[in-house]
């Protein structure tokens, strides 16, 4: 989660701006072909400075490889000290090309605002020049690699050469997600009677108005009428009693539970300022990975939620009514935020945020359900300095009773 993807088809389209057509791809376009490499080069470089500087797992993605480029991959790799691991798809069914173009395809940037026949023509070309240069995975010649081989978009995978703990995390997740169509529904509880006084965590039950959220919500829900619907909770009090309301079976999820707080739970910010003034200037400076005394990061829930995520990629429709934290982790992995977008992302309560996966990204559908609900969102102040004055560090607080 969270981890940078450096795709090779994303620096060609900065180096050329426009696409004009398959010929590009021709395996004796001289120009085409010096213009990949270079852009292949590029993010091999851009890779090695993200993990110099400290990052942990970088995404190489590069459509089209041959061997040549698998040998320079593995070549930089065994240079810089790396651990390498190759995830290859391999499909031949003609339907399921077909209908990959129009559903994936058809959303690239290389396809915008193109008429939509001219273009599957186009895209069929281009596959008949990757067939001309690619060279698949193979059982015996690449034995020493480590790789996953996905065949027919998951009837069958080959695994090869697992060698580490996120390598096997890897092929857990891309044996579980699927490409069936699906809707996932994020909101957060009800408001509580701790969002009311402006108070930060804690296990309270819902308020008058949060009640109401909670009959509004399992109306709007019955006004879907979504298919095989699974409602996830946590196991705090105010995300259970919203999902009471709804009248069906739900799941409780502890790890689905609001970022602990420590030391902070249940005070106000401006107690927070009051007993704590450093460590509240400490977390407006690197909210992603401040941890509280006692407590937790948004980087520590990140982990914590990974189990969630997974499954999330495994089920079809579900409705995850979850708290702000979480939310925007969630959020974040969906709309692929970096780490210091995350902690900023704003999950109103009484709002249902519906996400379609689509081709290059996520459709994101906010719904409100005109129930007031207090403001919980607090933006970063312009001043982090630990010597700020109190005025200054509460000048985003939200107001609350």
């Amino acid at each position: 989660m969270l981890y940078p993807e450096f795709n090779v088809g994303q620096y060609r389209r900065e180096c050329v701006k426009i696409y004009k057509s398959f010929e590009f791809f021709r395996p004796d376009n001289e120009e085409g072909l010096k213009i990949r490499k270079q852009c292949a080069a590029s993010a091999l470089n851009d890779v090695r400075t993200y993990l110099s500087e400290g990052g942990q797992v970088a995404v190489f993605d590069a459509t089209n490889t041959t061997r040549e480029r698998r040998d320079t991959i593995m070549k930089f790799a065994d240079l810089n000290g790396y651990k390498v691991f190759f995830v290859e798809s391999v499909c031949d069914d003609p339907e399921v090309i077909a209908s990959n173009i129009v559903q994936v395809k058809l959303g690239s940037p290389d396809y915008t605002d193109r008429n939509t026949d001219e273009a599957v023509e186009d895209f069929m070309k281009r596959i008949k020049c990757y067939e001309n240069s690619y060279e698949t995975l193979d059982e015996i010649k690449d034995r020493d690699l480590s790789y996953i081989k996905i065949m027919e978009v998951g009837s069958r995978y080959l695994v090869n050469r697992v060698l580490d703990h996120i390598q096997s995390r890897i092929v857990y997740y891309l044996m579980n997600i699927h490409i069936a169509p699906r809707s996932i529904y994020l909101c957060r509880h009800g408001e509580s009677e701790l969002n009311v006084k402006g108070r930060i965590g804690g296990d309270s039950g819902l308020s008058a108005r949060g009640k109401l959220f909670a009959k509004f919500l399992g109306k709007f829900i019955q006004e879907q009428n979504i298919k095989d619907l699974k409602v996830w909770t946590s196991q705090m009090k105010r995300t259970i009693q919203t999902a009471e309301a709804l009248g069906v079976p739900y799941e409780q999820w502890k790890a689905l539970n609001e970022i602990d707080a420590g030391v902070c739970e249940e005070m106000m910010y401006e107690e927070i300022q009051g007993h704590y003034p450093l460590e509240f200037a400490l977390r407006d400076q690197d909210k992603y990975r401040y941890r509280y005394p006692k407590g937790e990061s948004y980087e520590d829930l990140v982990q914590r939620l990974e189990p969630v995520i997974m499954e999330l990629e495994r089920q079809e429709n579900v409705l995850v009514i979850c708290h702000q934290a979480v939310m925007r982790c969630l959020l974040a992995y969906f709309l692929d935020k970096t780490a210091e977008e995350l902690p900023y992302l704003k999950c109103p309560l009484h709002t249902v945020l519906k996400l379609t996966p689509v081709a290059y990204g996520c459709k994101v559908e906010s719904i409100s359900l005109n129930v007031e609900a207090v403001n919980t969102h607090r933006d970063r102040p312009e001043n982090v300095d630990i010597s700020r004055p109190p005025d200054e560090a509460l000048l985003t607080v939200p107001a609350h009773q």
